[in-house]
């Protein structure tokens, strides 16, 4: 697997994105590529001129404007179907006889996994073409739609800004008990985690988790939640993505949100992970044409400008500017991250099983 870092340079941010195997002709089976092995086996038992999406993205945030996908942009007679906050076991469940043609994460560890066990092809030129090489898998197998960062939610009626912790580890140094809420088993938290353990190891992963469940955190469903519940004075702190910030004050006006975010910065501090959302085809897809002009929709400025000013996050194509007071991502300063290590979901989830933070 190609070595994959996320860093922000002076001019811009650079995300080289990687993972999966090489394409599949004859020397790539000969070579053992987990691609080339599954596309020998490809049974897709979805209908051609159905565009099936799996999307590991909630459906509120992305449903809009799936929704104005049609013929215009898939081809005559092609139509599309989504299924919402899907988890890349189904792929692996289904194997090479999944319906599926895209597969629409929410963090590299997705995209990761299902590159790793070779069920994402090559994109096409006409997607790859279209944002800055920067932003593509080197392989071709996947590119990123939108970039987030973690952030951590407060509650200033509980905590001035003066007083805000200079990262996780002061989050959890003396922590009043109940006071941090999370999501256990959202995709994001989970990044975060495998974050820590690429940055830290598993020893200094274990140690920092093991506090962290000492300060009885408050679990929740989902990022949303957990704002909420920091937005009503339930918990004091919150570990989220920023957009769902933003996503909120433009939705109740800034006034009636009590709830503010605060950015961990540093290139060891794993609170400042910068992710992506990101999209492939499969490898078994029997639509191959049209879901490339789906994932290209998504790149597109009318796809680009609704994701940075209806869901708040980063565009990955130039020239989009959001409407909400964005931080620079050159301002954010997140740790240079290994990419491809974000998709040992397995092994983050192994220590959390261990910690005690995760059923």
């Amino acid at each position: 697997m190609n070595r994959v870092l996320i860093r922000l340079a002076a001019l811009g941010a650079v995300v080289a994105l990687g993972g999966a195997a090489c394409s599949s002709d004859s020397d790539d089976t000969a070579t053992g590529d987990p691609s080339a092995t599954v596309a020998a086996d490809c049974d897709n038992i979805g209908d051609p001129n159905v565009v099936t999406v799996y999307s590991g993205r909630a459906e509120k945030l992305v449903k809009p404007l799936l929704d104005q996908v049609d013929e215009s942009i898939l081809g005559p007679g092609v139509t599309i179907e989504a299924f919402y906050d899907q988890k890349p076991v189904k792929i692996l469940e289904e194997g090479t006889r999944s319906p599926a043609d895209v597969w629409f994460g929410q963090d590299a560890g997705e995209l990761g996994a299902l590159a790793e066990h070779g069920y994402l092809g090559t994109l096409p030129d006409s997607v790859t073409s279209l944002v800055p090489a920067a932003y593509v898998d080197s392989d071709r197998r996947w590119t990123a739609t939108t970039l987030r960062s973690r952030v951590l939610a407060y509650d200033p009626k509980q905590v001035s800004e003066a007083d805000l912790p200079s990262g996780i580890d002061a989050l959890v140094e003396d922590a009043e008990p109940g006071t941090i809420g999370y999501a256990p088993t959202n995709a994001s938290w989970k990044s975060f985690v495998t974050a820590l353990r690429v940055l830290r190891g598993e020893d200094g992963a274990r140690e920092w988790l093991t506090k962290f469940k000492d300060a009885q955190p408050v679990e929740f469903a989902k990022n949303g939640a957990v704002l909420d519940a920091v937005n009503q004075g339930e918990v004091k702190f919150g570990l989220i993505n920023h957009y769902y910030w933003f996503m909120q004050t433009d939705s109740m006006g800034a006034d009636n949100v009590n709830a503010k975010i605060h950015y961990f910065k540093g290139d060891t501090e794993p609170g400042a992970l910068v992710n992506i959302a990101a999209a492939g085809i499969l490898t078994c897809s029997n639509s191959t044409e049209a879901a490339g002009k789906l994932v290209q929709f998504l790149l597109s400025e009318q796809s680009q400008q609704y994701f940075a000013d209806e869901t708040g996050e980063y565009p990955v194509l130039e020239g989009v500017q959001s409407k909400h007071a964005l931080p620079a991502l050159t301002d954010l300063d997140p740790p240079t991250i290994d990419l491809n290590q974000l998709e040992s979901v397995e092994a983050t989830e192994a220590l959390l099983r261990e910690v005690g933070l995760l059923k």
